[in-house]
């Protein structure tokens, strides 16, 4: 398994911005996904839905405040 990669939020803002990734709340619960919610962050739910039409190279930044 690969170490957790801790990043800037700036270089998370930049990559939001060129679509390099994908900003996931880490919360499940959906009255804290609307509590914590980030411009451009999905909910757990909505990252769910969306896995299977992923690339399996996709890079994903999960959140949690």
């Amino acid at each position: 398994m690969e170490k957790v990669k801790r990043i800037s939020p700036q270089e998370v803002s930049r990559k939001l911005q060129s679509g390099a990734t994908i900003l996931v709340c880490a919360y499940d619960d959906d009255d804290l996904f609307g509590k914590m919610k980030l411009r451009g962050a999905l909910s757990m739910k909505d990252l769910r839905s969306k896995l299977s039409a992923l690339p399996k190279n996709q890079e994903i930044v999960f959140y949690c405040g």
